[in-house]
């Protein structure tokens, strides 16, 4: 459940800063491995962001962490993610 502020809803966000190797994958396939995840390409400061449908733990957010580095393994890509 996402928390409300002023009768708003506010729903937790994973953000997340690709770092692409020459040597790598294309971005095409990182943006199409990382939709099937649930994330969304964006821009401004960060490349992608997945909008959580709850309120999630530590834990899960370590878990979801662990999931993007599954799905992109053996794409010599770094990345970045910041869940607030």
């Amino acid at each position: 459940m996402a928390s409300e502020f002023f009768g708003l809803e506010i729903k937790m966000k994973t953000y997340m800063t690709v770092f692409f190797s020459s040597e790598g994958a294309k971005p095409s396939e990182v943006v199409n491995r990382l939709s099937m995840l649930g994330f969304k390409p964006i821009t401004g400061a960060y490349d992608f962001v997945y909008e959580w449908d709850k309120n999630a733990s530590v834990e899960e957010a370590v878990w979801f962490g662990d999931k993007i580095a599954e799905a992109l393994r053996g794409y010599n890509i770094l990345f970045k993610i910041e869940t607030i």
